[in-house]
């Protein structure tokens, strides 16, 4: 008799079965910044692995260090168990914290962004570590409460407190559902940065009768705006695609139509490739305001700047491992939005590689259960090809 949560051994599939350990996952109402239990959930699974665990809590926010062995070479698995808030529960079909599954898929918040992944990771490792029981390198796992959240107090301090207790790895992987169409077509060796600027045009509210008497902060705004947007930021990169500068909000709070108000506000966000850094962006902006609307307020907050794993022994690894598990080369890409990955690469090389995306954050988010298990199975082959 086989024991709960294996399946018959197959060279390219998972024998350990995802799907047990993302049901208990899915069951924990972790809305971010809430842990609601799938910490708990995975030092259970992970302790009898011989991991030790550590808890490291930054305000209200719980993460999870998990390291076995002590030696190199050291590989680092990233996610988070934090999830968006399921909305309006009237929506969903399944019961979002229910784990439900249906016709070959398994249903709930987190299914696919990215409680699936965590389990398929832990799968895919419990093989590998039945195949190779005296395997020397280390594995770690930095699992956050924060991804979905302000992302203050979790994968950015985590990794300090790894730099100041000498547990940096040597690369990491980020377990998002980076997929496209099909389970590893597309492995992600960076991301653009993304920066928003808060725009304030103060000027002289008046009469639309008599413009002589005013200044209007409106006329100002639109001559800054069409400036910076008259020209693209750059043609792209060996790596990226072009950055983009997006008008996101425009607000005069005027009520009255025959009145000049006093300020003018706009929201612009940049996604920036590896040929721009935000300081200079930030630099440009405020040029062109100086010349149009002197008179201003600029506040610009900074997600993340853009980075770059060049491709070599680490990416190639990923490669072979997802050509072992899938048959297809994987296209190595940089769109999208952020990730963790952006505090991972100050420390180590880091790309990201998960399951297609096709229902992250939607009501009724669900994850297909034969992908779960090619993506352990996948994930077993990483570590295979990595730390082997």
């Amino acid at each position: 008799m086989r024991k709960p949560g294996r399946r018959p051994r197959s060279t390219n599939c998972c024998v350990t079965d995802p799907v047990p350990l993302l049901q208990a996952l899915i069951r924990c109402p972790s809305v971010t910044p809430e842990e609601g239990g799938a910490l708990g959930v995975l030092e259970a699974a992970l302790i009898p692995l011989g991991f030790t665990c550590t808890r490291l809590k930054f305000a209200e926010v719980d993460n999870l260090f998990a390291r076995r062995g002590r030696h190199g070479p050291h590989f680092c698995y990233a996610g988070h168990t934090d999830v968006v808030p399921v909305g309006d529960r009237a929506g969903w079909k399944h019961d979002p914290f229910g784990a439900e599954v249906a016709d070959g898929m398994i249903y709930g918040r987190g299914a696919c962004d990215m409680k699936g992944s965590i389990a398929a990771f832990i799968a895919g490792l419990t093989d590998f570590l039945a195949l190779r029981p005296d395997h020397q390198g280390s594995i770690s796992l930095l699992i956050t409460g924060d991804e979905e959240g302000p992302s203050i107090n979790g994968t950015a301090k985590v990794l300090e407190w790894m730099a100041d207790n000498n547990q940096i790895p040597d690369m990491a992987l980020v377990g998002e559902p980076t997929s496209k169409v099909k389970l590893g077509d597309t492995l992600k060796i960076g991301r653009r940065g993304s920066m928003t600027a808060h725009v304030t045009v103060h000027g002289v509210q008046g009469h639309s009768a008599y413009p002589e008497r005013a200044d209007n902060p409106i006329h100002r705004l639109m001559r800054a705006l069409n400036r910076l947007t008259a020209e693209p930021l750059d043609n792209g990169s060996d790596w990226f695609q072009p950055s983009t500068l997006q008008v996101t909000g425009f607000d005069v709070g005027n009520s009255a139509s025959n009145v000049i108000p006093a300020a003018a506000k706009a929201f612009l966000n940049i996604r920036f490739n590896d040929l721009h850094r935000s300081s200079g962006l930030t630099q440009r902006i405020r040029a062109v305001l100086e010349e149009e609307a002197p008179n201003h307020d600029l506040k610009v907050t900074v997600s993340g700047e853009s980075f770059l794993t060049e491709p070599g022994p680490f990416v190639a690894g990923l490669q072979r491992a997802i050509e072992r598990a899938t048959g297809a080369q994987a296209k190595l890409d940089t769109g999208g939005g952020t990730s963790d990955a952006r505090f991972i690469t100050r420390y180590c090389p880091v790309a990201e590689l998960g399951a297609v995306g096709a229902t992250m954050h939607k009501v009724d988010e669900c994850a297909p259960i034969d992908e779960l298990r090619d993506l352990a199975g996948l994930y077993r082959m990483v570590l295979e090809e990595l730390v082997g």
